[in-house]
C-alpha cells in the first residue's frame, strides 16, 4: 500500500523541495555529497538497530534466526528523512563533512535517550556537529529566498504532515512568538514593515518550524509542554540572533534547549508518539 506511513509523506515533500531547489535555486550542493547523506544516514540507521535487534535477541531464550533486521525495516524512514533534512539545510565543501554530519546525526538517537526516546532532534545535532567539528560546514538561510509562491507550497506541505501527526501548535506557537517579537522589535527600531517581512518570509524559518521543530519522536509529549517549550525556542532564537548575530541561530536554540524535553514530559505526563506503521512490523525504535 502506497504511502501507509506518515512518514511517506514527510519524504515525498522534502524530495520535491530537495529537487525543487536545486533546478530552480541553482544550489551549490552536489550531486555526490547527497549519495554521500543517504547512504551515511541509512548506512548508521541499519547498523545501530542491527545492534539493538541482536542484544534483544540475546535477551531471549528461543533466538530469532531471521536474517531480516524488523527494526531497520520500521526505521529506515526516519533515517531518510534526517538525511533529506540535512542535504535542505546543510552546505558543504567535502563529502567527509556530510558524512560526519549523517553518521553523528542517526548516533543521537540511540546515545541521548531517556525512557525510549531521543530528545536531540538528529537533523539538527548532524547540523551542530558539523558547525562545531568542522571549519567546512555552514548553514544558508537565504538560500530559499523570499518567494511567495515556495512559502505557500512550504505552509500547503507542512499543513497536511502536521494535521496528519497532530503537532501543529508546536510550529503555530514558535512561529506566532517569533514574529511578535520581531514586530515589537522592528517598531522600536523604527524599520519599515519590507525589513520585517524579510527577517520572517524565509523559506529555512519555515523548514524549521514545520519539517524540523515538530519531529514528534524528540519534542515534548504533553500538549501543554510544547507550548512552553516552542516558546522557549522562540525566545532563546530571538536572543542569539540579536546578542551573537548567528544566522544559525534556530539550529542552536533548538540544539540546547532539546534536554528540556526531559524535564517537560517528567512534569506533564502524556504517552509517547508512535509512527503509523504496517500492520505486518511492529512500532519499534525510529
Amino acid at each position: 500500500m502506497i504511502l501507509q506511513d506518515n512518514r511517506d509523506y514527510q519524504i515525498l515533500f522534502l524530495s520535491g523541495f530537495l529537487g525543487l531547489g536545486i533546478i530552480t535555486r541553482d544550489w551549490s550542493l552536489k550531486p555526490e555529497l547527497i549519495i554521500v547523506v543517504i547512504i551515511s544516514c541509512l548506512l548508521t540507521q541499519l547498523l545501530l538497530t542491527s545492534w539493538v535487534w541482536f542484544f534483544k535477541q540475546k535477551q531471549k531464550i528461543t533466538l530469532n534466526l531471521s536474517i531480516i533486521n524488523p527494526l531497520f525495516i520500521t526505521s529506515w524512514r526516519s533515517g531518510l528523512i534526517t538525511a533529506l533534512g540535512l542535504c535542505l539545510l546543510l552546505r558543504a565543501n567535502h563529502s567527509t563533512t556530510m558524512m560526519l554530519a549523517g553518521s553523528l546525526a542517526i548516533a543521537s538517537k540511540f546515545i541521548f535517550r531517556v525512557n525510549q526516546k531521543h530528545f536531540f532532534n538528529p537533523a539538527n545535532f548532524g547540523i551542530i556537529c558539523a558547525l562545531s567539528l568542522t571549519n567546512d560546514a555552514w548553514v544558508s538561510p537565504g538560500q530559499w529566498g523570499n518567494d511567495l509562491w515556495f512559502l505557500l507550497l512550504f505552509l500547503g506541505a507542512g499543513a497536511m504532515i502536521l494535521k496528519r501527526v497532530g503537532r501543529w501548535e508546536t510550529s503555530a506557537i514558535f512561529l506566532g512568538f517569533y514574529t511578535l517579537l520581531e514586530t515589537v522589535r522592528n517598531l522600536w527600531l523604527g524599520w519599515s514593515w519590507d525589513v520585517l517581512s524579510h527577517h520572517l518570509m524565509t523559506g529555512s524559518l519555515l523548514l524549521f518550524a514545520l519539517f524540523m521543530l515538530t519531529d514528534p519522536r524528540s519534542i515534548p509529549n504533553h500538549y501543554f509542554s510544547r507550548i512552553l517549550w516552542a516558546s522557549a525556542i522562540a525566545i532563546v532564537t530571538f536572543m542569539i540572533q540579536y546578542s551573537l548575530y548567528l544566522s544559525t541561530s534556530i539550529f542552536w536554540a533548538l540544539f540546547l534547549l532539546s534536554p528540556l524535553t526531559i524535564i517537560l514530559d517528567y512534569c506533564w505526563y502524556s504517552s509517547q508518539f508512535t509512527w503509523k506503521v504496517s500492520k505486518a512490523h511492529p512500532t519499534v525504535l525510529s
